[in-house]
């Protein structure tokens, strides 16, 4: 996780929601989760184990999860291998050298040039275990730089009688021949990449005082010059894997630096710096995963670190359009999830309630067998095949509720145990065979709103604790021994009160940020959570969206389409809402599902630290 410290100078926008399209290296402040954010490349450097023996002048090759260390003062014919956690003691040189130069994983590694002293042409090749002797260079050099694998490696530049040498040789793995020439002769310079597209940059361009920026881009036989460096210096490292994918890190500025930099192939730019500023270091591995390790502080150290690099992106939760039912309606029965939805019942027009059943697999919908009574403003719990439908009005509005209570088995729909009141714009948590019925409409017109709670056990209705406030067509979830119900209609106007169900009692929760008298969005089941649930819709035609963490209600991403007496249900990460009126008088198929937020790789949340 990165730090605050890691945000300065950055722009931080305050939001409710995480954007839906940021841009890269945007930041920004989720007020309803509490943090802070970033999109775009976090890179960062952190301490890993430290190499067995401290060593300043060393060289290294490899990837961040088979590297290898050798050489060096302090220890200079000792080698060391890293398997992306830790290091281990390898096969010694055959010569103690310091200023040198390699290449290649921990199994197959390449170390060429230095001072013994005197200046070496010498070639070694690892295999894993040891290393043996291979073709030599065509000349002694020392503070050169090199890149490649063990039967395509490349060295240039460095040291060498009377002074500074811009020659470039290529190894085929036996012996090697001369390259093109550096445009510019330097020495203690970094490199990264493969033989036929190398890096080198920065170094001594004059000795022993003329640090520089400049960068030389190799294509396997010529070298271009590239975009200079933001810092001179001399005695650094590099990592890459070719002349467009790099990173360079530490080295003298005449002073220890921990900057780091990387190159897009024509620019580079600042990043993270390294926690122990260090020169003559070694390091390998990627531009996205690196290693950086030993060096020279005031004296030579083993501290090792590991740089990543992560594309981190989010996309915003959002509500977008599924198939439609087949038949336009509110005030209908209706339950999630996403993939496995039921609807039925309803108003399709005015005075025109429905028997329509309908199964969701989210994609289409598609017809059942209706149900045994036609009704508007019923409700009820349970699954796509095991559901229970309780109450409704089957006739103009207040003047015929019922106590029908059916059962749904997948297929068709049958009379089941009647519910104790004649009742309708009930809401329901649980299972067909452990449910809970609660609040609702109870005759005569005007309607009643009522506190009456009922437990079910597939058979027969038992009596529960009494709601705290008597209301009409609530929003609900959970269980039976944990349900929620919340918003709703009170009679006249809508709630915003939240109460939960412990098996017998109810609590007041949270307020809603909202008036919403849903049509049991976020309810129903199975939905079985009472801390993860979305309120969605509501009078008059409303689009809001608000979801619920247990303790409190926050603002989520929009419906499409603004309506009210909808059904579904839905959580933070994923549901479905559907049918409802959009209009006075007009009635919806719609359905829109809900896909909650996602991430790839490492969202950045920012921490204290």
């Amino acid at each position: 996780m990165a730090a605050y410290k890691d945000l300065v100078g950055q722009k931080i926008t305050k939001v409710t929601s995480n954007p839906g399209e940021p841009k890269t290296g945007q930041m920004w402040y989720n007020s309803t989760d509490g943090k802070i954010r970033g999109l775009g490349i976090v890179e960062a450097w952190a301490s890993s184990s430290n190499l067995n023996a401290a060593r300043r002048g060393l060289a290294a090759g490899g990837t961040s999860t088979t590297g290898l260390a050798f050489a060096g003062q302090g220890d200079t014919d000792a080698t060391e291998e890293y398997n992306g956690s830790g290091w281990t003691i390898g096969g010694n040189l055959s010569q103690v050298r310091i200023s040198t130069a390699g290449c290649g994983p921990n199994s197959a590694g390449l170390c060429f040039g230095g001072n013994i002293p005197p200046v070496t042409n010498a070639t070694e090749e690892y295999g894993g275990t040891s290393w043996t002797s291979g073709g030599n260079l065509a000349a002694a050099v020392g503070y050169l730089s090199g890149c490649g694998t063990q039967t395509a490696g490349l060295a240039f530049g460095g040291d060498v009688a009377p002074g500074i040498q811009t020659k470039t040789q290529e190894y085929d793995g036996s012996s090697w021949s001369e390259g093109g020439a550096l445009s510019t002769g330097r020495s203690q310079l970094g490199g990264a990449g493969i033989q036929t597209s190398a890096l080198g940059f920065g170094g001594y361009i004059s000795s022993p005082t003329q640090v520089t920026t400049a960068t030389e881009e190799y294509d396997g036989s010529s070298w271009t010059t590239g975009g200079n460096m933001n810092t001179a210096r001399n005695n650094l490292a590099g990592s890459g894997t070719s002349s467009s994918s790099a990173l360079a890190f530490g080295g003298l500025e005449p002073s220890n630096s921990a900057k780091t930099e990387k190159y897009d192939g024509t620019t580079w730019s600042e990043t993270s710096d390294m926690a122990t500023a260090r020169g003559r270091l070694g390091g390998f591995g990627s531009q996205a995963s690196a290693v950086a390790c030993g060096g020279l502080t005031s004296t030579a150290v083993a501290n090792t670190e590991e740089f990543t690099s992560s594309t981190n992106t989010v996309t915003a939760a959002a509500f977008a359009s599924g198939g439609s039912m087949n038949t336009a309606r509110a005030f209908l029965f209706g339950l999630g999830p996403q993939t496995a939805a039921l609807g039925a019942g309803g108003y399709i027009s005015t005075f025109a309630p429905t028997a329509n059943s309908e199964e969701y697999d989210g994609t289409s919908w598609t017809e059942g067998n209706n149900l045994n009574t036609a009704r508007y403003g019923i409700s009820g719990l349970g699954t796509q095949t095991a559901a229970v439908a309780v109450g409704g009005d089957t006739r103009p509005p207040g003047t015929q509720y019922n106590n029908n209570s059916e059962h749904y088995d997948g297929s068709s729909w049958t009379n089941a145990t009647a519910y104790p009141v004649a009742i309708g714009f009930v809401a329901g948590a649980g299972t067909q065979t452990a449910g809970v019925i609660f609040g609702g409409a109870v005759p005569p017109y005007p309607p009643g709103r009522t506190t009456i709670t009922q437990e079910y056990n597939g058979s027969s209705w038992t009596s529960g604790g009494s709601l705290g406030t008597g209301r009409s067509g609530m929003g609900s979830g959970g269980t039976q021994t944990a349900a929620i119900g919340f918003s709703g209609d009170i009679g006249p106007g809508a709630s915003t009160a939240t109460e939960t169900y412990n098996g017998s009692s109810w609590t007041a929760g949270g307020t809603l940020i909202n008036s919403i008298a849903v049509r049991n969005t976020g309810g129903g089941g199975p939905n079985t959570s009472t801390t993860d649930i979305l309120a969605a819709g509501g009078p008059p035609h409303k689009t809001e969206v608000e979801g619920y963490d247990g303790s409190a209600w926050s603002t989520r991403p929009a419906l499409a389409l603004g309506r009210s007496n909808l059904a579904g249900g839905s959580t933070s990460s994923s549901g479905v809402v559907f049918g409802g009126d959009s209009a006075p008088e007009v009635y919806t198929a719609a359905t829109e599902e809900f896909t909650g937020e996602t991430t790839t790789a490492n969202i950045a949340d920012f921490t204290t630290s």
